[in-house]
């Protein structure tokens, strides 16, 4: 009998979350499919990831949507990324975001741009994540890389904003 009030006592326990990852503000992230290591900001106020990106275009691969790149980051010469299109994303923009000069956004009214989605694999301390990535031309911010919320929730992650760097250099 007493097993059995045991066994269910046990059932009726909550269960327990695993406790986050907790990274810093600003971490080094690598994109395993570029093979670069970027700074990257935790910004929980953006729902997705952007990496900066220039000369962006959309082509058509076998029938498939497909993207070329280059990155628009300090160093990264001339190579040209090809990756397949995963979706259109309407992103909203912030005011101090919105560059008129800047056609790699086709405008869909005050706020909001359409960019180009794709999925790469990120490397965060020791963590591989596959996560989606929309390419805008950032090269006028101080980080190239912004990881928001849906990947920080795949990550199962919290952000201290007090700390930065937590992960130290990508280990995948």
């Amino acid at each position: 009998m007493s097993r059995l009030l045991l066994l269910l006592s046990a059932l009726s326990l909550p269960a327990i979350a695993a406790e986050p990852t907790l990274f810093g503000r600003y971490e080094q992230i690598k994109i395993e499919d570029i093979g670069k290591v970027l700074k990257a900001k935790m910004d929980t106020g953006a729902m997705t990831a952007s990496l900066s990106a220039r000369d962006i275009e959309r082509f058509e691969r076998d029938g498939e949507d497909w993207v070329r790149f280059r990155l628009a980051v300090e160093g990264a010469g001339d190579t040209v990324f090809e990756r397949p299109l995963a979706r259109v994303a309407e992103i909203k923009t912030r005011a101090e975001e919105g560059d008129p000069d800047d056609d790699t956004d086709i405008e869909r009214g005050p706020g909001v741009a359409e960019r180009p989605v794709v999925e790469m694999q990120l490397c965060i301390g020791d963590q591989l994540h596959q996560t989606e990535v929309n390419l805008t031309d950032r090269s006028h911010f101080r980080y190239p890389l912004l990881i928001g919320a849906t990947a920080i929730r795949d990550l199962e992650a919290a952000i201290d904003p007090a700390q930065k760097y937590t992960a130290g250099r990508p280990a995948c």
